[in-house]
């Protein structure tokens, strides 16, 4: 089951009930546990796991990590034990974030075996990658993907999403620069980023259990990132990673206008009766692979990118400020369009 299935089914089921046979025969309702008291003991047992664990590192070219033969690179998990007993663990490689969800604030890690040298990608952006899911308790792999496969990083509506610890690992690392058309259907990706995320289960699916793997599981991803799709989920012109105003990663608090509608969901975001696509400009630029990426305007972002025979074309959005107030027209209800 991929990941994307899971997480349908997850939005169907909205709580995992225990039946209990009493007099009735009433199915009867556990509630979730505690958040914070899972957060403990998840940590203890992610933590414990990489002390214990170590990656292939002596497989990857750390001193030409840009090389082609890292390109084809997969990371693989083994304990540190018998002829493993001096490997370096996990431990002393990861590097650690905090991610406040929910009410909690948790501590994730995430090994950055390259980060890419590629296009950074947004919280709210859709990624193209190969990954692998594996319950950190038993190492047992409940999910992947060994083609590549796409996945939107912002959940909206009935669509499916990620998990936040999988959207929060990944933006930490970047695509790949180019690619290479193997001429039978499949992609050759270079420079991508490498990594592995390990995630609390209430970044996770917290009670809900997978197939294989009970509830209250702490999480290993590991992936390739390959590409990423700038979303734009209204189609206003304004990518939804400009959307989130407060810059907190959440795109569902900013709403300009108070009408109780999102910005990145809102067509007219200052509400003056104006479409935000219509108080923007555009911009596009033409450049091979391999060329120096153009330099935007101080008032102009990237909002889409594609390639095509080594050509890539960029298209920007451009924010106007006709009054001059240091407030842009799409979030300016006292600017009127031209």
């Amino acid at each position: 089951m991929k990941l994307r299935k899971i997480l349908v089914l997850l939005l169907v089921i909205s709580a995992v009930f225990t039946a209990c046979k009493k007099d009735d025969d009433s199915p009867q309702f556990t509630p979730p546990r505690d958040l914070s008291e899972v957060y403990e003991e998840d940590i203890l047992d992610i933590e414990e796991y990489l002390r214990t664990h170590f990656y292939n590192y002596e497989e990857f070219q750390a001193n030409s990590p840009y090389s082609i033969e890292n390109d084809a690179f997969t990371i693989v998990f083994d304990t540190i034990a018998g002829a493993n007993a001096n490997k370096t663990p996990l431990i002393d490689m990861v590097q650690s974030k905090v991610f406040p969800f929910g009410g909690v604030d948790y501590t994730m890690y995430y090994l950055s075996v390259r980060e890419g040298l590629g296009q950074e990608i947004h919280f709210s952006d859709q990624a193209t990658l190969t990954y692998e899911g594996i319950s950190i308790i038993d190492n047992y792999i409940f999910d992947s993907a060994v083609t590549e496969a796409q996945f939107n990083l912002l959940t909206v509506g009935s669509a499916a999403g990620v998990v936040p610890g999988f959207q929060q690992g990944l933006i930490e690392f970047k695509t790949s620069d180019s690619y290479t058309d193997d001429n039978d259907g499949t992609t050759t990706y270079h420079n991508h980023g490498i990594g592995a995320i390990f995630i609390p289960s209430g970044l996770a699916y917290f009670n809900q259990p997978l197939p294989g793997v009970p509830s209250y599981t702490p999480l290993i991803f590991k992936f390739n990132l390959y590409k990423r799709a700038i979303l734009d989920h209204d189609e206003d012109g304004i990518p939804t990673y400009m959307e989130d105003l407060d810059g907190n990663g959440d795109a569902y608090d900013d709403d300009t206008d108070g009408d109780l509608t999102p910005n990145f969901l809102d067509n007219d975001d200052d509400g003056d009766g104006y479409y935000t696509k219509d108080e923007l400009d555009y911009g596009e630029y033409v450049i091979m692979v391999g060329d120096l990426e153009p330099t935007f305007a101080s008032n102009e972002f990237e909002s889409s990118r594609s390639q095509f025979n080594g050509q890539i074309t960029i298209k920007t959005v451009i924010l106007k400020d006709t009054n001059g107030n240091g407030t842009p027209d799409y979030l300016d209800k006292t600017s009127i369009p031209e």
